[in-house]
């Protein structure tokens, strides 16, 4: 929009006044007082000049709509910035296009040039409106009604949010005139809050408030029965619960478990915070575009409420699946275009656009559905492109599939950033069951045991593991319990039978003390739980390793058998029960260094795939995996036996507590060492 001087205002709010007071008396409608005051002579701006209507408005008469007085206000001031426009609409034939930018007010647009802005008579007028949500709203039809118009020398409006796309090409060729709705600012405002209500009002309005409105607010929130600021109060708490993240959820700050993405978006609320502040520019904010990937629950659209929440931003929320919801593809593009503007007039905001994936990649489709999914794909690259185009805009997109999207989606300058959401570890389960409790909720419980039965859950899990074990609670008349959410977790299944115990203890302990004695990594915690045990460990596999690191990896992996046969005689199938087992891990890290890390028998090669496997088979890749893994092993069952006793002592405490955490294996392995020295001392005395 052209900067508006002071006359072009002053003749605007003229132009406004009158279309306003045509506008009630084209439908019937009583108003408080008439919009024109002054001595201004208004015959140049419509052709009648409007007297005060009656101050008695009547309490069955209807009240008009104030999402069409301000199309009316906001249309007035653009065709103000146009010198003679007003009667040239009114008294001569030019062709003028009206750009809605948005489909809400294509229809009150299209209200307000009947009634005030064309002439009166229906058979001297020629309007095309459309709002892109029937198939028929495209370049192609129409034009004959267009020529036929423009013969008879009348005037002809177009009206529609993407002109260019929706409007009869014949009109676009001949416009003399393109006009764009402007934003709502206070003085459009103000000036339909005075029309409704018949009060003026001089206050202040919130900046963030006229960024937030949509249309269909206006029509809610204010009324003729009340102040002008009673409908501002109603406006913003409207828009308030429009716009506003769930207050009860947490915050970005309060979430566990999202690691790379909640650094992410703390580093973007730092940028926000700058930006407006004034001290940064949003062509320096580089967390613009993220793409969010992984399975189910893992709570991608809980990141973008707490981003927003964090942020003090409008959540802006929508879903592929939504934009599909219109019959025809010009209504999923403008559904499209809408959401965007919706975000840049609440801006600064996130927008969160859910299965993202559900866009098409144009690689993978064929014959009838390219042009479809083509011009929807084209359409959001357009909307994502560059930060200047979206300015204060975060689109943060969620996927479960990211193989799915087209790669243009996630270009430089669009979502550039990708981030993969895997479940939550143990640490953050037991973060996620305290959030979800509360503080003050088994306050002196530790959850950890309760995080390593419910290992592999999802935060998505764990709410409702909670919630079901309130109500459970609930119904039995008393505070919620660990053996609610034990039983909501197992979800029917079987505790570990007590003769089992002894033996999985035994395995698990296998495994964290050979981890500590070859210091091959830390030991979060262990657990026996309904599935099994599980022994937590901090280790992984760096590119600095040499032959005998890795080996000592292996080792831990085959130290819980070697513990089973150690004190039993014999040991269970559980270390190599399914694909991700003990036996699975010390095999796979064998045949690396075989054939992939360059460290075996082999020499320096590197085969990749299974099939490649067969070049080196024979029998000689497996005779050379399997020395590895009985030479590990055997190493293990040492180790072992050399500790035998703080062995049996891990295992006992792990049976009696069920849980222990890395702090209790250590004090619990470096009391047995204390006690042993002293012994060994005592016995040489």
């Amino acid at each position: 929009m052209q900067e508006t001087s002071a006359h072009d205002q002053a003749q605007a709010d003229i132009l406004a006044r009158a279309y306003l007071d045509s506008l009630a008396q084209a439908e019937g409608i009583k108003m408080k007082r008439s919009m024109l005051r002054g001595n201004h002579v208004h015959n140049n701006l419509v052709d009648t000049v409007l007297d005060d209507l009656d101050a008695d408005e009547g309490k069955s008469s209807p009240q008009m709509r104030a999402d069409v007085a301000m199309a009316a206000v906001l249309i007035a001031r653009e065709i103000a910035q146009h010198k003679g426009l007003a009667r040239l609409l009114r008294k001569e034939c030019p062709v003028v296009v009206i750009n809605t930018r948005t489909s809400d007010m294509v229809e009150q647009i299209s209200d307000v040039v009947t009634a005030c802005i064309l002439p009166a008579a229906p058979n001297r007028r020629h309007v095309v409106a459309r709002d892109g949500s029937e198939k028929s709203h495209m370049p192609s039809r129409g034009n004959s009604e267009v020529i036929e118009a423009r013969s008879r020398s009348w005037p002809i409006v177009g009206i529609a949010p993407s002109p260019k796309k929706q409007l009869p090409s014949s009109l676009m060729r001949m416009m003399q005139y393109e006009l764009s709705i402007p934003p709502i600012d206070r003085w459009s405002l103000s000036l339909v809050l005075e029309a409704i209500t018949g009060t003026a009002y001089g206050g202040e309005i919130d900046d963030q408030l006229l960024r937030n409105i949509d249309y269909t607010d206006l029509s809610l929130a204010i009324h003729r029965d009340l102040t002008p600021e009673l409908c501002l109060e109603r406006l913003a708490e409207m828009v308030g619960k429009k716009t506003n993240v769930d207050i009860d959820g947490p915050a970005l700050e309060q979430l566990a478990g999202y690691g790379e993405a909640k650094d992410w978006g703390l580093e973007l609320i730092h940028d926000i915070t700058e930006y407006r502040a004034g001290r940064l520019a949003w062509s320096d904010v580089d967390h613009s575009g993220l793409l969010l990937s992984g399975p189910p629950g893992v709570g991608k659209t809980q990141f973008a409420k707490a981003l927003a929440k964090s942020a003090n931003v409008p959540l802006i929320a929508t879903s592929v699946a939504d934009w599909n919801a219109a019959s025809y593809l010009s209504g999923t593009l403008q559904a499209i275009r809408d959401v965007f503007g919706q975000a840049k007039r609440a801006a600064p905001a996130v927008l969160f656009i859910d299965e993202i994936d559900g866009i098409s990649n144009r690689s993978t489709i064929s014959g009838e559905y390219v042009e479809y999914w083509s011009q929807i794909v084209n359409l959001l690259l357009e909307c994502l492109a560059g930060v200047e185009d979206r300015e204060g805009v975060v689109v943060v997109a969620a996927t479960n599939h990211p193989d799915r999207i087209d790669p243009a989606i996630v270009r430089a300058g669009r979502l550039d950033h990708h981030i993969e959401l895997e479940k939550p570890d143990l640490a953050s389960l037991a973060k996620i069951f305290r959030f979800h409790l509360g503080e003050a909720v088994l306050a002196d419980v530790d959850l950890m045991p309760i995080a390593m039965a419910s290992r592999g859950a999802t935060g998505a899990d764990v709410e409702a593991w909670v919630r079901r074990g309130r109500a459970a609670a609930r119904r039995a008349r008393r505070d919620i319990e660990v053996d609610d959410l034990l039983a909501q977790i197992w979800n029917g299944r079987h505790a570990l039978l007590e003769d089992h115990l002894g033996r999985v203890a035994l395995h698990e302990a296998g495994h964290v003390l050979a981890s500590l004695l070859l210091g091959a990594g830390d030991v979060v915690g262990v657990s026996l739980h309904a599935n099994g045990g599980e022994a937590e460990l901090q280790a992984e596999i760096r590119g600095t390793m040499t032959a005998s690191e890795v080996e000592r990896h292996i080792v831990v992996a085959l130290a819980g058998r070697a513990a089973e046969i150690l004190v039993l005689g014999s040991a269970s199938i559980g270390a190599g029960n399914g694909t991700s087992s003990d036996l699975a891990r010390a095999t796979e890290l064998a045949r690396k260094l075989e054939i992939q890390y360059g460290l075996g028998v082999f020499g320096p090669a590197f085969v990749l795939g299974q099939p490649a496997d067969r070049l080196y088979s024979g029998g000689a890749l497996l005779s050379a995996i399997g020395k590895r893994l009985e030479a590990a092993e055997q190493r293990a069952a040492t180790i072992l036996k050399e500790n035998q006793g703080v062995l049996l002592r891990l295992a006992d405490e792990l049976c009696a507590r069920r849980y222990l955490s890395g702090d209790e294996v250590n004090d619990i392995v470096d009391g047995f060492t204390s006690t042993a020295t002293v012994a060994t001392n005592e016995a040489a005395e």
